[in-house]
Order: structure tokens, then C-alpha cells, then sequence
């Protein structure tokens, strides 16, 4: 199977950085593009108890607002790594749910692969912010690979 393209989703953490080197290492090896994704998570505005009119933004606007700033800043930093050196990068980002986001956007884009990293949460902490990742597994039309954290599981 040759790999033309790769989706690698990231949030910027340590474990979307060990998925970084084996979504390299794969494009390298067969010359695909690698389409970097950030997905700027929906912020609920918080419950209106009464009406207030105001010309003002809701807070969580400006939140989305400064999280879309900040992804557009780091994408290219993460294009620019010593591990993308000389490979073809696309960088996107997009609004919404991760893991939905994730696989919209590698179904319309025909990846042959996603590299998704897995924060290797497991209790509560999986049970209260769920598994991007196992959604991603789960809802792919293309094959995934989850890297685990360096530590995890042992």
C-alpha cells in the first residue's frame, strides 16, 4: 500500500508530537503530503439568565477567535520542524468537534491515512473528556493509526 496522503491531526501537546515523527517518517517514506489539521473546539457561551443587550461579542467568541490565532501561528512552526524537512505540508484549520472534524476532513480529502495521537487518558479523565481518538478509530473510512505516548501503558 503506498501512501499519497496523511492527515495528522494535533493539539499542540507532547503526544501530538510523538505522532508528528511516525506521520513524517510515513510520508517521507513513500513521498506522501501531509495535511497538518487543528481543530478549534466549539466554546458554548455560558447559560443567559436574563437579557442584557450589548454591542459586545459573546466571551466565547473571543475565545474561538484567539484559538484560531493561536493554531494559525503554530501550524506553520510545526511545518517548519526538522521532521517535515523537505516533505510536502498542507496546514488547515477548522471549527467544530475534534474527532467529526477529523474524519470530514480526511473523507473529503481522500487520505489514505490518519496519525492521531492518543493522550492516553484511562478512568475518569477518559470518561469525562472522552476519547478523540477511539472516535476517530471508530468513524473512519480510511485506515488510523494511534500513537500512544511515550510512557503510557507500561
Amino acid at each position: 500500500m503506498r501512501l499519497r496522503s496523511i492527515l495528522l491531526p494535533t493539539d499542540f501537546s507532547e503526544s501530538a508530537e510523538c505522532a508528528l515523527s511516525y506521520a513524517a517518517d510515513l510520508a517521507r517514506r513513500d513521498g506522501a503530503r501531509l495535511l497538518c489539521l487543528h481543530v478549534v473546539e466549539t466554546v458554548a457561551p455560558p447559560p443567559v439568565v436574563g437579557y442584557a443587550p450589548t454591542a459586545e461579542p459573546p466571551p466565547s467568541a473571543d475565545v474561538s477567535e484567539g484559538l484560531e490565532e493561536s493554531a494559525q501561528r503554530e501550524l506553520p512552526r510545526l511545518a517548519r520542524r526538522d521532521e517535515c524537512a523537505g516533505l510536502e505540508v498542507e496546514e488547515l484549520v477548522t471549527h467544530g468537534e475534534a474527532a467529526s472534524e477529523i474524519v470530514r476532513v480526511a473523507r473529503e480529502r481522500a487520505v489514505d491515512l490518519i496519525v492521531v495521537s492518543s493522550h492516553g487518558r484511562t478512568g475518569l479523565g477518559r470518561m469525562l473528556f472522552g476519547s478523540t481518538a477511539e472516535s476517530v478509530v471508530r468513524h473512519a473510512q480510511c485506515p488510523v493509526l494511534v500513537v500512544k505516548p511515550k510512557g503510557s501503558g507500561q
